[in-house]
């Protein structure tokens, strides 16, 4: 299906990751990078749309209320209690740690709801997220070579 659909399928898969619908983007990036896609398209393409994602998040904590947010989304009150203290402590620079499994939407939403800076917060969520897809198209490359 990624063949059919190629980096635009790479784009909305890794956008859709990086909301809450959980799925592997480091699977859909792997699977670009052993379709003979050249490396640095791959990651850009897979950082833009999960940055994208991760930034859809932001907004939902922008515009929501805690309570809709565990009501709708099902996060815990104390992680995103926790989510919230990392971002008051280290403020947008809690973005680089948005490409987190797990918790990394969460603080997404949190660096919302504390209404971090939304320029330094998408560059810096960029970083985190582009990063991380250097360092996992640079262990694909390692081993398929």
């Amino acid at each position: 299906m990624l063949q059919d659909l190629g980096l635009l399928g790479l784009f909305i898969g890794c956008l859709l990751a990086a909301t809450i619908i959980p799925f592997s983007s480091e699977a859909l990036l792997a699977g670009a990078l052993l379709l003979d896609y050249s490396p640095w398209t791959v990651i850009l393409v897979a950082t833009l749309g999960n940055t994208i994602g991760g930034m859809t998040c932001y907004l939902l904590g922008w515009l929501c209320k805690w309570s809709w947010i565990e009501r709708f989304l099902k996060v815990k009150e104390e992680t995103l209690a926790k989510a919230s203290q990392k971002v008051e402590k280290y403020g947008c620079f809690a973005a680089l740690l948005a490409w987190l499994p797990f918790i990394g939407d969460v603080i997404a939403l949190a660096l919302g709801l504390m209404r971090t800076r939304v320029v330094p917060t998408t560059v810096l969520m960029f970083v985190g997220k582009g990063l991380r897809y250097m360092a996992v198209a640079g262990l694909m490359t390692a081993v398929l070579n």
